[in-house]
């Protein structure tokens, strides 16, 4: 079977990028280019509850399966220092039933507001192959939402050092 060998490794075919958000498809093709061969693919898996680099790697552990080929999976957390890092891997919901509003609300009663957003990617070469992790983390705080309302906590999440929130405003 012919393969793709990036830096010394040989991958069978193309990682498979699970994703069914086409902002995070954008924000991956920038930062990997075409330093390694991927293509994207949208899955129903499970929503696991957990830490977030548990989630992680059980969702790529899982979509290797599926695959039946190496996938790379993110989950990105929006953790409260206040809330003892929540909502975290459950932000999606909580901006789902409460918005960005609600959100600044569930901080008013505390004086801490700051916060940290956690980047996951796991890669698993495939469906036998433990989950390799990769943790990003920023710190930061929480502000009233400023600038578009198109992509998650973005306008409410305000970087240390930073101005402005992620989107810009």
């Amino acid at each position: 079977m012919a393969g793709t060998t990036v830096r010394g490794l040989m991958l069978p075919k193309p990682v498979t990028f699970v994703t069914g958000n086409p902002k995070k498809l954008e924000e991956v093709k920038a930062i990997l280019g075409q330093s390694i061969p991927f293509q994207s693919l949208k899955l129903d898996l499970p929503e696991l509850q957990g830490e977030p680099e548990e989630i992680s790697k059980e969702k790529a552990r899982l979509a290797a399966i599926q695959v039946n080929g190496p996938v790379l999976v993110e989950d990105t957390c929006l953790c409260f220092n206040s809330l003892k890092g929540l909502p975290g891997p459950y932000i999606k919901w909580f901006l789902q039933k409460i918005g960005h509003e609600g959100l600044n609300n569930v901080l008013m009663a505390y004086e801490d507001k700051s916060a940290y957003a956690l980047c996951v990617f796991s890669l698993a070469l495939g469906p036998s192959a433990d989950p390799i992790t990769f943790v990003g983390k920023t710190m930061g705080k929480i502000v009233e939402a400023r600038g578009p309302n198109d992509f998650g906590w973005d306008p409410i999440f305000q970087p240390d050092g930073y101005e402005q929130t992620l989107v810009g405003k």
